[in-house]
This record gives structure tokens, sequence and C-alpha cells, in this order.
């Protein structure tokens, strides 16, 4: 090191202590005038560090995003596409089942179908979802005669159908006068109808509704979720909705619980036509005339409301309520059909003891008539008693399933 160097670094060294010597003869002490032998050495503050970088989040993940507009848990999904079905639910009903094979029920699909069913979001003025008017509480009913449209104003002109086992109806075709070949290509048509949720042609149409989807946080996600692509399309729309449907079964009424107990498969008839424990006389008695064909002084229900699902028989034809009246209108499963306040295509019933008097006395005659409600070539008269028909209604009753009107996985997932 150069003497100069040495020098300066000696003069620094002897200048501070200079400097301490100093201050401890001006009083440095503690304030007071103390003067103390004790040096209070300068507080040297010491430099913060430099702190580090924030980390950046982690993506928001797709259960993250779902979670923060919905109750739904993406990593604990529902159980939709396994459920415990009841032993005669067995090949005679799967012979019956709607499903295509190339939309069969996922659960990350049908999880994807349960949010498209209550969200309010896809009605153009964010008032009407498709459960406004199939209300799980009234057994995916409309508890009005007609359902109300996004406008408020204007209502539809035919009465919501119950949904419970709708995938039992073979060949599966949709609406009452089966204009929709599929539940597929009928779950977005109440979404594109002017009245109903007003995506119509002058609204946008679909591609309109699609473009505001993909604004909501939550169904890129979920699309991606279900279906590997964040891209929104009407089929991938309708495959879910469909799904979502097929998957409310109704296997858990008083009926199921007690018929239960009596199944044989191998038994003629199933003993679909046995007492069954727990009933009431009146209502053994209305089950007995529902199984029991009008050649054996029964009613014969069961030859088109086919137990145990309910549902109608594929080869069903109309069922009269009009004369000359030509569209086969088909009908709902039975199942909860004490839920609904309102019957048949129009609504027009709002009893099922109305029902039961078409049936038994108000028949109309015309082509598209089914043979199984013809005398001959005149309506059927059952001529039932009023005992009688009151235990039809009792019967009736006993399908209801309360499990499937209060199942969460078909409930409101919204927050």
């Amino acid at each position: 090191m150069p003497k100069s160097t040495i020098r300066r670094s000696k003069l620094s060294t002897f200048a501070l202590a200079a400097s301490l010597l100093m201050l401890q003869a001006c009083g440095g002490g503690d304030g007071n005038g103390d003067e103390s032998s004790t040096v209070t050495l300068p507080v040297v503050a010491t430099p913060a560090p430099t702190p580090a970088p924030t980390p950046t989040p982690p993506e928001t993940t797709l259960a993250e995003t779902v979670a923060q507009f919905t109750t739904i848990d993406l990593n604990n999904l529902l159980n939709y596409a396994d459920p415990v079905l009841p032993a005669y639910y067995d090949n005679t009903v799967a012979n019956r089942d709607n499903e295509p094979a190339n939309n069969q029920l996922e659960n990350r699909i049908a999880t994807l179908g349960r949010v498209l069913f209550y969200d309010t979001q896809l009605s153009i003025n964010n008032t009407k979802s498709c459960a406004s008017c199939h209300q799980q509480a009234s057994g995916f009913d409309d508890p009005d005669r007609f359902s109300t449209g996004f406008a408020g104003g204007t209502f539809t002109t035919a009465h919501a159908m119950r949904l419970g086992n709708i995938r039992y109806f073979q060949p599966g075709s949709a609406f009452w006068d089966k204009r929709a070949a599929s539940l597929e290509e009928q779950a977005t048509e109440p979404i594109k109808n002017a009245v109903e949720m007003g995506w119509d042609d002058a609204a946008g149409g679909i591609n309109a509704l699609i473009t505001r989807m993909e604004g909501l946080e939550y169904y890129p996600a979920l699309f991606e979720f279900a279906f590997g692509n964040a891209t929104i399309t009407e089929p991938l729309m309708q495959q879910a909705l469909a799904q979502f449907e097929r998957a409310m079964i109704s296997s858990d009424s008083r009926w199921d619980q007690a018929y239960a107990q009596v199944f044989a498969p191998n038994a003629q008839n199933r003993n679909l036509n046995v007492n069954l424990t727990g009933f009431t006389a009146s209502e053994n008695r209305g089950r007995q005339m529902f199984m029991t064909s009008r050649n054996n002084g029964g009613a014969g229900c069961s030859a088109c409301h086919q137990p145990p699902t309910f549902a109608l028989a594929v080869n069903s034809d109309s069922n009269g309520l009009d004369a000359g009246e030509t569209v086969e209108f088909k009908s709902p499963s039975l199942k909860s059909v004490a839920l609904s306040n309102f019957f048949m295509h129009d609504g027009r019933f709002s009893s099922l003891a109305q029902v039961v008097e078409h049936y038994n006395s108000g028949i109309q005659n015309g082509p598209a008539l089914d043979n199984r409600l013809r005398e001959g070539n005149d309506p059927q008269q059952l001529n039932l008693t009023d005992t009688d028909k009151a235990a039809l209604v009792d019967f009736m009753e006993t399908l209801t399933d309360d499990s499937l009107a209060s199942d969460t996985r078909f409930t409101n997932p919204f927050r």
C-alpha cells in the first residue's frame, strides 16, 4: 500500500478518536447535565435490506374460479353418473333408457349442466333460468298453469313438464308434441324462444348468448373442466343440460319403498299387483286398479304409464283431450305427479280428481286417440264409482318422491 494511503488511514483513525474525546468533554451524558465518564457512541442506522420481490401468485385454478360464484367443489364432485338404484331398475328399465351412446353421463358434464339449468344470465335480461319453470319442489314442474316469460307480461302456451325419469321415455323425443327428436335437441330451445328466455334471432340468437357467457369467468372454466376446452358451443351446452336432466331419476317414493320389499324379477308380472305393506286400503285399491287391465276389472293405467318408472310407453298415442285431435301428445312420468298443480299439455285440469274423471268419462274421439282408450270405435267409459276414483288419486299420491324434491345434487348451485 502506498505511504500516502497509510498516512490518510492513520489520520482518519486519529480524527475519530478525537471526536469521541470532544463528545465526552462536552458532557455527552444522559441529557440532564450529568457529566459522567460514560461514552455514548453514535447510533449508526443500518440500511434496511432490499425486500425480496413479491412472488407472482399462481394462476387461479378452475376450481377456485368456479368457487367464487357457486357452491360447487370441482375437487369433490357430486355423483350423477353412478347412482344407487333399486334392484327393479334392471334390464327391463334399462331398455327404456333414451341416453345416447355419444352422451353418456359424466359427473363433470352433468355438473356444468346444473349450472346452466339454474343460471338466470342465460336469459336476455337475467331474470329467467330453466329452473324458473321447472322447480325442484314441484317435481321440476311449474306451479303455475303457464310459465311467465322473461318480459314479465307474456306467458307460454303450454304447461311445463315434470322432469323426473325423463330418461325413461323411448325413443327420447321431447316436448308435449314430441317435436324435438331428443332431449339434447330440446335443451336449448327455451333459451332461444322469444317468450321464454329471449335469445331469438332478433336478439342475436345463441351466438349472442355465447358471447355473454365468454365474459362470465365461471363458464370458460367449467367448459374446460367438463370438456377439456374453454370453447363454448351450443352442442356442448345441449350435452350438459341433457345429462343433468337425465340424472333426475325418481326411485324413492312411498310406492318404491314398499315395492322394493315384494319385487321378484322372475315372478309373473314382477309382483306389481300385490298388496303393499304400509299402504291404506284405498291406496292398495287404487294400486290394483292402476295395474290391472280393463278386461280384468281395473282401469288399465299401467299399460301406458309403465312401472317402475311410470314413464310413458313408447307406443302410446294421444289421450283424447279434444275431439278430432290429430297431435299425439306425450306425457311425463307420473312420479311426483301429486306435486303438480296443473295437468295435461295446456294445464286445463287443476286436480288429480279431474284427471281421473277425464279417463273415466271425458275422452274425446279423434284420429290420434290411443287404441287402449277405445271400446270398439268409441272412446272408453270406465264408469268408476266415486270410491274407486278416489282410490286412484290416493295411489298416485304414493308416487311422490320427496328425496328427488330435496336432493342437493339438483339444487341451485349459485351463491
